[in-house]
């Protein structure tokens, strides 16, 4: 049987491989490439994936071997990656990651309800820096409903 994996799903320049390399505890420089990586905890799936929806069959088709799917969000970004309910395509759970927050940041409230519309239930975590802090509450939560981080 193959180690399930936390899949990482988002657009470009979402934090997607800074979050996968945090959660795999690896330390030293981030390798950013246009083919999915499987790390030691995580699959890291390029964002042309998302960006192209002739591309979602590959998506749902790596998520057989995934724990646990997050959909991330710059929370800068003004439109929404995601198709509507795109969540619901998955067998295992999805959460919402909205990276390169500030402590108070007026599109919060707009990153929260582009999450929603895909899909996502709350709680949705808020990676504002190299807090270890959020990574760990991220990853008590995934521990919480089945994977092994």
């Amino acid at each position: 049987m193959r180690k399930k994996r936390i899949m990482i799903i988002g657009p470009r320049k979402s934090g997607k491989s800074t979050l996968a390399h945090r959660l795999n505890g690896e330390e030293g420089s981030i390798n950013k490439s246009q083919d999915v990586i499987y790390g030691k905890n995580t699959i890291d799936v390029p964002g042309a994936y998302l960006e192209n929806s002739w591309m979602y069959k590959h998506i749902i088709a790596l998520s057989q071997d995934a724990s646990h799917i997050l959909f991330v969000i710059d929370e800068s970004q003004n439109n929404s990656p995601y198709s509507p309910g795109f969540a619901n395509a998955f067998s295992c759970p999805v959460y919402g990651v909205i990276t390169k927050g500030a402590e108070t940041n007026p599109n919060r409230e707009k990153s929260m309800k582009i999450l929603k519309e895909a899909g996502v239930k709350a709680p949705y975590f808020i990676m504002s820096s190299k807090d270890s802090k959020e990574i760990h509450d991220l990853k008590e939560k995934l521990k919480e409903t089945e994977g092994n981080v």
